[in-house]
């Protein structure tokens, strides 16, 4: 099959012929319909952070497709159906996965990272990971449920736990950011999005913020949410990953409030810890997606409640791989899928 190859950093991908993988007892062979570009490629390929397994490997780890084959214990998937890869797999019995966070696995694999990715032709994974994805929802654009829609929704329901109500503040409108918009307007959040292009804005407005912020255009944003909001957001998002939005992000939110990180950041961030005690602030971290929470995101997509079509801005042969990476690195579109 043909795969687009990682073999280090600060080199493109290479599209290179490789041997088809095979289904162990428990898995299934998934004939990839799309897998999204992520940021998380990104930092493998452009900043050295290290990989799991050592290059080569094949990257990618927001996968729809088809199934192609069975092993021979699998029950639940037969060869056509429609499915959906998460991120990462989890051994489910470990303390972490028993107590119900299985997003932090004690020895979480992560597709990309730890094993062989999607941008490949082919993809091997777990029946026991794997998501059906309903007729409603598009193959190839239901692909990023599996990051930049599964990401957002922990995010905003088990980490930052939003409630109806609740004034939150997005700090980032990439990909991720915008989705995160639109699961925190599902949540009942009167969302604030904040972020340097004035065209990613006008989505998040037409997502459902209610106000935006460019920090570009204004002497202090943090001050203008704090105005905004009559003294700061209850919780403030941040979905960049860099210290400067992270303590942007920090300065925006009220007494008693909460920051929720999103965005991977390998730096420092100085932040005043006398303020976290005396204004009793929290702050969070979010990782990925639980298992147990698919079915219930994959529902909200189906009826319409959050969008995945009008998130994509386009696609990608495999070929064209390192095209759609200079894209993101431009920080052009919303989601680019590559489509073998």
């Amino acid at each position: 099959m043909k795969a687009a190859v990682f073999h280090g950093p600060k080199q493109p991908l290479r599209i290179e012929e490789v041997p088809n993988p095979q289904p162990g007892p428990d898995d299934i062979i998934v004939k990839v319909a799309a897998c999204g570009v992520c940021h998380t490629d990104l930092h493998y390929i452009d900043h050295g952070v290290p990989t799991a397994k050592k290059p080569p490997l094949i990257l990618g780890h927001e996968c729809s497709g088809t199934v192609a084959q069975c092993g021979p214990n699998v029950k639940n998937f037969k060869p056509g159906d429609r499915v959906l890869l998460p991120a990462v797999l989890t051994c489910g019995v470990c303390d972490f996965c028993r107590l119900g966070r299985e997003n932090i696995c004690k020895t979480m694999t992560m597709f990309g990272n730890h094993i062989d990715g999607a941008y490949a032709e082919f993809v091997r994974a777990p029946a026991k990971d794997t998501f059906i994805l309903p007729q409603e929802i598009p193959l190839e654009e239901g692909s990023i449920i599996a990051d930049a829609i599964s990401t957002p929704y922990h995010a905003v329901k088990n980490r930052a736990n939003v409630r109806p109500g609740d004034t939150l503040a997005v700090v980032g409108c990439g990909g991720v950011g915008l989705n995160l918009v639109q699961m925190a307007v599902a949540a009942g959040a009167s969302v604030i999005a904040v972020d340097l292009v004035d065209a990613k804005l006008d989505i998040a407005k037409k997502l459902g913020a209610i106000a935006v912020v460019n920090p570009s255009k204004t002497a202090d944003a943090a001050k203008d949410i704090k105005k905004l909001t009559g003294g700061g957001a209850d919780i403030a998002v941040e979905v960049v990953g860099s210290p400067k939005t992270i303590e942007l992000a920090f300065g925006m939110v009220r007494k008693g409030g909460r920051v929720c990180i999103v965005g991977f950041c390998d730096k420092d961030v100085p932040l005043p810890v006398s303020k976290i005690m005396f204004f009793e602030i929290d702050v969070v971290g979010s990782l990925g997606c639980r298992p147990v929470d698919y079915p219930r995101l994959i529902e909200m997509v189906r009826i319409g409640k959050v969008k995945v079509k009008e998130m994509v801005s386009g696609r990608f042969p495999l070929d064209k791989i390192n095209d759609a990476f200079d894209m993101l690195r431009r920080g052009e579109g919303l989601r680019w899928l590559i489509c073998p």
